[in-house]
């Protein structure tokens, strides 16, 4: 079979059957999502990397799996009766998924959800005619006001009504064992290597390793945490630490306690990814490779091709998962605002000809003296030009400086230093640096004694930045 793509022998299953027969409703559409291979931002490495695009079910996310499930399940126990009500905690995508067989089921919906969440998901839940209670999201697991808890008070006051309970159901990670682990075999031909996703619940990770390991146990069950979440820790101490959480900003996976749906025994690997690496691949996955995915894809796919790029086999065939739509996060991850303000964005590289070209087009290129100019007529240059400082150039170098404060107090202490030459009183000359260097090189040659430099492009002086300059511009960014 070609390593350019796993399904060129794949026989025709109800995967390419797909909408070419009407559905008796929506719910019928959800799984069999596309397996797409990742091009761009996996050059360089041998190893081929496919993305699960979960995105593709009708609630935009892969917990539209579980929902319908949990629901049929609280039905045939009899806890949940016609006009009943649907309670959950989530961080909204799990809430999506359950609105929407609710809605075709005839089920009222309240849901809680942390205050770190993004709108998107408040609005998406409302329009699905739910109930939203958003909570703190900096307290204790336990702590009467965390979401979960706040679900499960909300649930045994309220009558006929069920707690979803997605952290303890086992009808989520069986959601995941009868269809995500079966799709991704069938899709590959059997030929996956490695799996890597995260845990939230743990349903997905817990449901479609378990079956894939049971396929072939030599596949590799590999998760992604986000820097914060006490899960990666857990399973690297098998339990035995007591770990506190810290705030994070990926939405819908990690945690601040090990839920029960988790089975930490089917994960062989754990690694830990930064709020800021989740970002920077959700936005190259939009940009490179035209898939819009949220921060949870970015931060698991970021692992998947750190895996790639350790095994550089190209007869692997490494699965990552691609969770929920870019849509839900226009005003987090895909907001250069926000980033910046959480300090996420990575700053762009700005280079010493950026800055020059950014000054007004009626600035003189540079304004300078020679050697044998007056001290007189080097200070109405610098009040003309209403500069502090001056180069003293011969030619095409630098030979020296001149500084309008030190001149001054000097001129002040003798009147007849006005008449000087600059060569009887100027300073060290600016350093050159070239126009393509990037300003943070440049920062470092603006000291207290050097209060500027000159840039030079193709041998010629293109201009001159001074520290003042250089804090007017990033004041303007």
């Amino acid at each position: 079979m070609s390593t350019s793509s796993v399904s060129a022998s794949t026989p025709p299953t109800i995967a390419s059957q797909r909408n070419r027969m009407p559905y008796d409703d929506v719910l019928q559409t959800i799984g069999w999502t596309p397996l797409i291979r990742l091009n761009r931002v996996t050059q360089g490495i041998a190893t081929p990397v496919y993305g699960k695009a979960e995105f593709f079910n009708p609630g935009g996310s892969v917990k539209d799996r579980i929902g319908v499930p949990i629901i049929e399940q609280a039905e045939r126990e009899g806890k949940l009766k016609p006009g009943g009500t649907i309670v959950e905690g989530t961080s909204g995508n799990t809430g999506i998924g359950l609105a929407i067989a609710a809605a075709l089921k005839g089920y009222s919906c309240i849901f809680t959800m942390p205050d770190k969440m993004s709108q998107e998901k408040v609005r998406l839940l409302k329009a699905f005619g739910a109930e939203v209670i958003v909570t703190p999201t900096a307290v204790a697991p336990d702590h009467p006001d965390n979401y979960v808890m706040m679900a499960k008070r909300i649930a045994s006051e309220l009558p006929n009504a069920i707690l979803a309970n997605q952290f303890y159901n086992d009808a989520n990670p069986q959601a995941h064992y009868d269809t995500t682990g079966p799709e991704l075999w069938e899709q590959t031909a059997g030929r996956i290597t490695h799996f890597v996703a995260s845990a939230g619940t743990g349903g997905t990770i817990t449901g479609a390793g378990r079956y894939l390991k049971e396929k072939n146990p030599a596949i590799r069950i590999i998760a992604g945490d986000p820097t914060g979440s006490i899960l990666a820790e857990s399973w690297r101490s098998k339990g035995k630490q007591h770990i506190e959480g810290t705030p994070y900003k990926v939405e819908g996976i990690g945690q601040d306690k090990v839920p029960g749906t988790l089975d930490m025994s089917v994960i062989d690997d754990y690694r830990t990814v930064s709020d800021r690496d989740a970002f920077a691949m959700a936005r190259r996955l939009t940009r490179e490779e035209g898939l819009f995915v949220g921060g949870s894809a970015g931060l698991i796919a970021h692992v998947a091709l750190q895996v790639a790029r350790e095994i550089n086999d190209p007869h692997a065939l490494v699965v990552t998962f691609l969770c929920d739509t870019g849509e839900r996060y226009l005003s987090k991850v895909y907001n250069d605002d926000w980033m910046r303000e959480n300090q996420l964005l990575a700053p762009d590289r700005v280079r010493i000809a950026d800055l020059v070209g950014a000054k007004p087009d009626h600035a003189p290129t540079v304004v300078s003296v020679g050697t044998g100019a007056t001290v007189r007529q080097a200070l109405r240059l610098m009040n003309l030009h209403d500069v502090s400082q001056l180069p003293v150039i011969e030619g095409n170098n630098c030979v020296g400086s001149v500084s309008e404060g030190v001149v001054s107090a000097k001129a002040l202490e003798d009147t007849k230093l006005l008449d000087a030459t600059v060569s009887d009183v100027m300073d060290a000359p600016f350093p050159f640096v070239e126009s393509g260097q990037s300003l943070e090189s440049v920062v470092k040659l603006l000291t207290k004694s050097n209060p500027a430099v000159l840039v030079r492009s193709q041998d010629r002086i293109a201009g001159i930045v001074t520290r003042s300059d250089v804090v007017q511009f990033l004041m303007a960014r």
